[in-house]
């Protein structure tokens, strides 16, 4: 089965900040687990490098909008790298591909009677390159999520008949309720629908930096519309000598933040119904990382940097902080002080400690070869039992539940270090008479470890890639508790998570 993942194409008018690895990140844990259950995963990222915000921002550096994309999408494929991500292709909005396609989708709604000539006002903002409604402004006509003062354009343009699709959008709502996960942002987005659909701009006459209209072009496409149609776009030359488009269209699941879900969640899909392409089938909003209570931002210089904590701290603590501590779909305050309590007492001490111990008592009481027993009863039945976690996490994860999976694997993490002080190896190991118990508990930590591990392993690719191969597992697939037996020789490994000395 495909299953097609995608990320929103990123800014180039600023370096990549933890809201941008936040959304990587997400994108890239679901493409991982799905990879595990066997599925035919494409996975995309890139960035949007046309429209307003690039020109403003190109301009204040003395640079052409060029010369900025090609300075800073190579800074968000190096993001991308450093987290982990492992994306099938990085789009550029500038690639002479992805425009020659754009407009071909354009000249198709375009004859499809969808576009007209006509004359806009309103208020616009710059760095959203959007046109507000009234209902949208923020105090003394300014933009909510930038807090500065609106701009009221008048311009000539070519319009996009968004209102014809009013009825067509609350029918997708009603027979696809799960089209927008979390539903209250399905409900944001409906109330806007049923407020009221009003043509919008498909074109931008004093802008010269973005895909020029095929049948006017004196014109520019709406940076917006040229950026959504990356996802369609990409497949048809994402991999070399293929098109995939039939292969992996619609979408299965796009990820995004909520300050752009009136475009995903309305312009969107009326577009691809105008031009005749099936919608994506699900989309998925996360909420703002804060930092002194405002979402972080390079404009507002309250960001937690990403490249900072990865050099320090590895890649795979920030993956894990981020779910951690912010439930995937919500606001959430981050701090670096909440970072290091949670590699502190969950990373080093839960989980590092637990697999540095289990190979520890592995290799001092049976030479490093984990005994061929039979999983402990305690462990696999009951609440906290291991038992079906795998097929708890599977579901959580279908569901969008980031976060709440996480913890579910947490949970028994916790209960394999209990464990540990209650079958309290190290007494075994001094009474021969109990020998069979001590092979008992030895081969349920290292079945333990090695289920957790795997379970783990779209959260904490690298640290627990190390793990399962110092267990001598070479699978990587998703699996069941108790499935594997004993009699492999175990490798003793450095601390997953060393501790940091302040």
């Amino acid at each position: 089965m495909s299953f097609y993942i995608t990320t929103p194409i990123y800014y180039v008018n600023a370096e990549p900040h933890l809201g941008h690895a936040y959304t990587t990140i997400a994108a890239d844990i679901v493409a991982r687990h799905m990879r595990q259950r066997g599925e035919d995963v494409f996975f995309l990222t890139g960035t949007d490098e046309h429209g307003e915000p690039v020109v403003q921002a190109a301009e204040k550096a003395g640079l052409t909008p060029r010369q900025l994309g090609d300075r800073n999408a190579p800074r968000f494929q190096a993001m991308g790298e450093l987290v982990g991500a492992t994306n099938d292709f990085f789009i550029r909005t500038t690639d002479p591909r992805h425009i020659e396609r754009v407009q071909e989708v354009i000249q198709r709604v375009h004859d499809n009677g969808h576009v007209y000539e006509g004359t806009y006002e309103g208020w616009y903002c710059p760095r959203c390159a959007d046109f507000k409604t009234e209902s949208e402004l923020g105090p003394g006509n300014t933009c909510p999520i930038h807090r500065i003062p609106l701009e009221r354009e008048k311009e000539d343009n070519w319009f996009f008949r968004l209102s014809t699709f009013q009825e067509p959008l609350e029918r997708l709502y009603a027979e696809r309720p799960d089209w927008i996960v979390p539903d209250f942002r399905a409900n944001e987005a409906l109330a806007f629908i049923r407020g009221g659909l009003h043509d919008v701009s498909l074109s931008r006459p004093k802008l010269k930096w973005g895909v020029p209209l095929p049948w006017d072009e004196e014109q520019v496409m709406y940076v917006w519309f040229d950026a959504l149609l990356n996802y369609y776009t990409a497949l048809s030359f994402g991999r070399d000598g293929e098109d995939l488009t039939e292969r992996f269209w619609p979408v299965s699941w796009h990820f995004l933040a909520k300050d752009i879900l009136k475009f995903h969640a309305v312009y969107w899909p009326a577009f691809l119904m105008a031009a005749g392409i099936e919608v994506p089938q699900r989309e998925l909003i996360h909420g703002y990382l804060l930092m002194e209570g405002h979402k972080m931002s390079k404009s507002l210089g309250n960001v937690l940097d990403p490249f900072a904590v990865i050099e320090r701290f590895g890649a795979d603590a920030l993956r894990f902080y981020c779910f951690r501590e912010v439930s995937f779909g919500q606001d959430g305050a981050v701090s670096a002080d909440g970072f290091e309590q949670r590699y502190e007492t969950e990373l080093a001490n839960d989980w590092g400690n637990l697999a540095s111990r289990s190979l520890a008592m592995i290799e001092r009481y049976r030479d490093g070869v984990v005994p061929d027993a039979e999983v402990d009863p305690v462990l696999a039945e009951g609440a906290d039992g291991l038992t079906g976690l795998d097929g708890r996490v599977r579901e959580l994860l279908d569901e969008v539940e980031l976060t709440q999976a996480l913890e579910q694997i947490w949970a028994r993490v916790r209960r394999l270090n209990r464990y540990v002080e209650e079958s309290r190896p190290w007494d075994l190991a001094k009474d021969p008479a109990e020998a069979e118990r001590l092979d008992t508990v030895l081969y349920s930590l290292a079945e333990g470890v090695r289920f957790l591990a795997l379970l783990l392993l779209p959260y904490l690719p690298e640290t627990s890639g190390r793990l399962l191969d110092a267990l001598a597992e070479g699978g990587r697939e998703m699996d069941v508790f108790g499935s594997r037996g004993g009699g492999q020789t175990i490798e003793r490994i450095p601390a997953l998570f060393p501790k940091i000395e302040a």
